[in-house]
């Protein structure tokens, strides 16, 4: 099953670093969250990932193209032009980076790598922001049982975030995008989508949070899987700081691979 992960937003929140790079491109443990996302996937053996693009797409094509190099230990002759490679280590990814514009909304950039996904199977889809202990087998459990088009992992924290309506049955009755209500359970990420769901996002402006997820939601396609443990969102500076001081402190519940 592919991953796909968002990744083309402009980071505003945190102009602090992301006037230099992408948010994905942030580092936490001098690694990019990016990356930590991907090894939390890759833990549970998901290894496809499909990573939209748009602000400073160069830096995270760049890392990739010399992600071999930079965990390699090298010898360069100079004199004769010449590279030898020591001790290298690569992870068993297949990546494939997709320019999905500049300015399209987080629903256009689904809809942009639709062709990239296979007919008979759901995808993973997640943000490059955010980093949980969440266990990707019993959410795809949950899905492939519940048999409908889309499942959120939900997390129950305050904040700036959508409010999700949850009904006994775990359906999602309502999907309200970032209202000021506190506490109520939020929309984590680390989603699983069959691929008629893209069929509810119209073009590049369409704000995947807003009428895809809502309409989904009145449908009775739209589901909850409940996670109770670690979820964190790198949306500031301060974020940032917070999981960096958990990955110094060996203290980081999402290094599920250690």
């Amino acid at each position: 099953m592919k991953v796909v992960i968002l990744a083309g937003g402009f980071g505003t929140r945190i102009s602090e670093e992301s006037y230099l790079k992408p948010k994905p491109m942030i580092e936490i443990g001098e690694k990019p969250i990016l990356w930590h996302i991907m090894k939390i996937y890759s833990y549970y053996g998901y290894n496809e990932f499909i990573i939209c693009l748009g602000y400073k797409s160069h830096m995270i094509k760049e890392f990739f193209a010399d992600y071999y190099l930079h965990t390699s230990d090298v010898t360069f002759d100079l004199s004769k032009n010449e590279m030898e490679v020591h001790n290298n280590y690569s992870e068993p990814w297949k990546v494939t980076l997709v320019d999905t514009g500049l300015n399209t909304m987080t629903g256009g950039r689904i809809k942009r790598i639709k062709d990239y996904l296979p007919d008979d199977e759901p995808f993973m889809l997640t943000y490059g922001d955010g980093v949980s202990d969440v266990n990707l087998n019993k959410l795809y459990n949950f899905h492939k049982k519940n048999k409908k088009l889309a499942t959120i992992t939900a997390v129950n924290l305050a904040g700036r975030f959508g409010v999700l309506k949850i009904d006994e049955t775990e359906t999602i009755n309502k999907f309200s995008e970032k209202t000021k209500e506190d506490g109520g359970w939020i929309n984590g990420g680390f989603m699983i989508l069959e691929k008629e769901a893209i069929d509810y996002i119209t073009d590049d402006t369409t704000v995947f949070e807003k009428d895809p997820l809502e309409n989904l939601a009145k449908n009775g396609q739209l589901m909850a899987y409940k996670h109770h443990g670690f979820w964190k969102c790198m949306d500031t500076k301060r974020d940032h700081d917070a999981l960096e001081k958990l990955w110094q402190e060996d203290n980081a519940p999402w290094y599920l691979w250690k």
